[in-house]
């Protein structure tokens, strides 16, 4: 007989997985999910314009971030990089606005708390340890939540607070990267006073119109980057929070080493040591796409591989792998650029294996 005293099992988001997704691999996971991104992107466009009570939340966002002093962001991880492209809008169009790690924050950030006017805690739990205790501990400073679980101890927490409206998420952090980076970015939109209806259409169309193309790329791009010794990723502005999350989403499903860097940052670093070892996926997209193709050219010189995405059609060479997607407004580069990562990923799992194995439960959160 079953231990009655048992505790029912901590379902993600409170939702029983169906059969047919217990039983998938962690591959299958990975591109079931990845491909419901576009659905559940619209899913949230359609939500912030036209539910009343979101509506109402944001109206409450923008208040709060009227007072003098910077936005802030804190997350961890995904929750972290989903940010990137909400603060680099809010940076580009006059406000100051930060990301910073949840847990740094925690630990050594709060004698200067109160400078913020805003801070906005992201997680797709909702019960990251480090979360739940920044919320504890802020008083009477004005927080808000963005977060993909509306039954979770964050979220009871929060007065202020966003849904990410992803759905229950086994694998990596895909749809719910890509719905918390639109979350940032309207958000970012609505403190600003800017209209955002019509670019984040655009996102959508182009993201829904790139998937099946980019994806059906992902044995070349695994073949392309395969016997490097590592890959970097390198993105400016909302592309970086690409390029972090296209890292994580490497590494946790393949255990191949991949690394993030800002265009500056490789260039003035580990530019030095490219050779024929090395493969680096750059984006270009934006304001800065001429630098990213510089940047490509110099890592070509080096001996080094480059996949190169961008909106312009180039000639793939033996050592530059391009990928076109159509450009899209800033920052919404930070959602489109992550299609093809997430398609080398697939690539290289489904002929390896997956590490990481489906999660279907939340364990216990600890710092």
């Amino acid at each position: 007989m079953a231990d009655v005293n048992q505790e029912a099992p901590s379902w993600i988001a409170g939702i029983e997985p169906s059969k047919e997704l217990l039983e998938a691999s962690g591959a299958q996971i990975l591109e079931i999910e990845c491909r419901e991104q576009p659905d559940r992107l619209r899913d949230l466009i359609h939500a912030y314009r036209s539910d009343p009570a979101l509506r109402a939340q944001m109206k409450k966002f923008r208040d709060a971030a009227a007072k003098n002093g910077p936005i802030l962001f804190l997350g961890m991880g995904a929750s972290y990089c989903s940010s990137i492209s909400g603060l680099v809008l809010l940076q580009t169009h006059g406000r100051p606005s930060f990301s910073a790690d949840a847990g740094e924050w925690l630990h050594y950030a709060r004698p200067v708390w109160d400078n913020a006017a805003l801070s906005v805690l992201l997680t797709t739990s909702g019960e990251s340890a480090e979360l739940v205790e920044l919320f504890k501990s802020a008083g009477d400073r004005a927080l808000g939540l963005i977060c993909n679980n509306p039954a979770s101890t964050c979220w009871n927490l929060a007065e202020n607070k966003l849904p990410i409206l992803a759905g229950p998420e086994y694998g990596n952090a895909t749809k719910t990267y890509t719905n918390a980076t639109a979350a940032s970015i309207i958000l970012a939109s609505e403190i600003l006073g800017r209209v955002w209806e019509e670019d984040a259409h655009r996102a959508a169309e182009v993201f829904a119109a790139s998937l099946d193309p980019v994806f059906a790329l992902r044995r070349e791009l695994d073949a392309f980057c395969r016997g490097s010794a590592n890959i970097e990723i390198i993105g400016r502005g909302a592309a970086y929070g690409a390029a972090i999350m296209s890292a994580l989403c490497i590494r946790e499903m393949s255990g191949f080493r991949a690394a993030p860097h800002t265009g500056a940052g490789f260039k003035h670093g580990p530019n030095l040591d490219v050779d024929a070892s090395h493969v680096a996926i750059i984006f270009v997209f934006g304001r800065t796409a001429g630098l990213g193709v510089r940047l490509a050219a110099e890592c070509n010189g080096r001996g080094g591989k480059v996949v190169l995405v961008s909106s312009e059609k180039r000639e793939p060479t033996d050592t530059l792998f391009p990928v076109r997607i159509d450009s899209v407004p800033e920052p919404w580069e930070g959602i489109i650029s992550l299609l093809v990562p997430q398609a080398l990923t697939l690539g290289m799992v489904e002929r390896t294996g997956c590490r990481l194995p489906p999660r279907f439960q939340y364990g216990k959160m600890e710092q």
